[in-house]
């Protein structure tokens, strides 16, 4: 009698074990379980990701790196004597803008590959005008400070000048010269840019000449050609500037202190203007080369960036990996529930693994021919697997080709989140809230304690009985 007792006891105890609601539940933490891969996989995406940054800065460095550009500036170097014994005199460097600034910028570009990476560089002809009015000047000089008008240079500044194709002229009221290293003012520091990385740029001049001094006006021009990659930006130098800048390059991106009032873009390039008044940017007129810090966050700036970073968006695909396999979990679940077969945790498993697969044939092929139609492959792939999966599973085409349609707009709901950026957010609130809604509606009359009992195929097909789940 104690026997009978212990074996109705296991049995019951096997019976609990086997209900729908308890493998719910297990399907839940599988579906928790399996994006742990996921991890290795994000850690496998940042080490490709920081491999193609260190190519492109090696790139970029080759080709002169991103270019910040000063226009033409008056540099009087100034002198403050002594007021005690014993004591040296301050020297420093004043400092004049142009009242009016007109800059214009025609690049060319070009994509250099090394490896799998490719890095767009560029060849930009600048033409950097200034109308200088030299009325009231100095106005804004150290207590004391005086200016040796007879050293003053025109000076105009690059951020790497290793990026240079020819030599620099500059033309004062028409008298033109080539660009030399700048004798009073060899570097300005003019603060943080927008990546918040300090700024040093490298001064060349022209002596200004007898002509500049106290209330005259001048007309400055410059012109040089310089090499650069990914980015191109002109300091807002003048009191007022206008700026306009073309090219070749399709997928541009425009940054920086002030946005183009004017853009346009096409497949023959890109065109875009700015116009920064004098109240807008914020730097005065003329002071000492070191009040001058607030310059550089005036940059008017153009990125030469790729369409589609394949890292950025495999990226983003790994942040919906539990949406994913919750997804892929709770279908197969309905499948199992709805069609009397019980699936064992491994063949689950077995369906989390290939979603890791997946990501990692996206990542492989995304570097090679880019994150759509890697998307494409990887993920018509998996979709067949799956299918196929779900047809040996169940015994049944017709199940597998209900899993086709299922897991079909499953990766399509995927790749629309990846795409819609903004709404991608309410959007996957909304198709996580239909699908809980159909798994309730199809699991609707399941007893989620019952055991199974055997039941023969529905679809037409001979074959073996299988388990079938008792409904209430």
């Amino acid at each position: 009698m104690g026997d009978m007792s212990t074996f109705g006891a296991l049995s019951e105890i096997k019976t609990r074990s086997r209900s729908m609601g308890v493998k719910l539940v297990v399907i839940c933490l599988l579906a928790l379980l399996m994006t742990i891969p996921g991890w290795f996989v994000q850690s496998l995406v940042d080490e490709r990701s920081k491999h193609a940054g260190d190519v492109t800065k090696q790139v970029s460095d080759e080709a002169g790196g991103q270019q910040t550009f000063l226009g033409p500036t008056l540099a009087i170097p100034y002198t403050i004597p002594a007021t005690e014994p014993n004591r040296d005199p301050i020297e420093g460097v004043y400092l004049v803008f142009p009242a009016r600034a007109a800059a214009s910028v025609a690049s060319a570009t070009q994509q250099r590959k090394r490896g799998m990476i490719e890095v767009p560089v560029f060849e930009a002809d600048l033409k950097l005008d200034g109308d200088f009015d030299l009325t009231g000047v100095p106005a804004a000089a150290p207590q004391g400070a005086v200016l040796d008008w007879s050293r003053a240079e025109f000076v105009v500044g690059v951020s790497d000048p290793r990026g240079a194709l020819g030599d620099g002229q500059l033309a004062i009221d028409g008298k033109s010269a080539t660009l030399s290293p700048a004798k009073v003012l060899s570097d300005l520091k003019i603060g943080m840019d927008q990546q918040d990385q300090p700024l040093t740029l490298t001064l060349f001049g022209v002596k200004a000449g007898d002509d500049v001094k106290p209330n005259a006006q001048v007309k400055v021009t410059s012109a040089s050609r310089f090499g650069g990659a990914q980015r191109l930006a002109v300091l807002a130098y003048g009191q007022s500037t206008h700026l306009v800048a073309q090219g070749d390059w399709r997928t541009p991106s425009f940054d920086g202190g002030f946005l183009p009032v004017h853009q346009q873009t096409s497949d023959a390039g890109f065109s875009a203007e700015w116009s920064v008044p004098y109240i807008a940017r914020g730097v005065l007129a003329e002071g000492s080369a070191d009040t001058m810090m607030r310059l550089g966050p005036t940059a008017l700036t153009v990125y030469f960036t790729q369409l589609v970073d394949p890292y950025h968006s495999v990226d983003r695909a790994l942040k919906y990996i539990l949406l994913f396999e919750g997804l892929i979990f709770l279908t197969y679940f309905i499948f199992e529930a709805t069609q009397g077969k019980r699936l064992h945790p491994a063949q689950y498993i077995l369906v989390g693994v290939a979603q890791i697969i997946f990501y990692l044939l996206l990542l492989s092929l995304a570097e090679h021919i880019g994150f759509d139609p890697a998307f494409l492959i990887a993920g018509a792939a998996t979709v067949l697997l799956l299918s196929v999966n779900a047809s040996w599973i169940f015994v049944s085409r017709l199940q597998g080709f209900r899993a086709l349609v299922v897991f079909s707009l499953l990766y399509s709901l995927i790749y629309m989140l990846l795409r819609l950026e903004d709404n991608a957010l309410l959007v996957g609130a909304i198709a996580s809230f239909m699908a809980i809604a159909a798994a309730m509606y199809f699991t609707r009359s399941v007893n989620w304690y019952s055991a199974v009992e055997p039941q023969r195929r529905d679809d037409g097909e001979q074959g073996s009985a299988i388990p079938k789940v008792t409904l209430s």
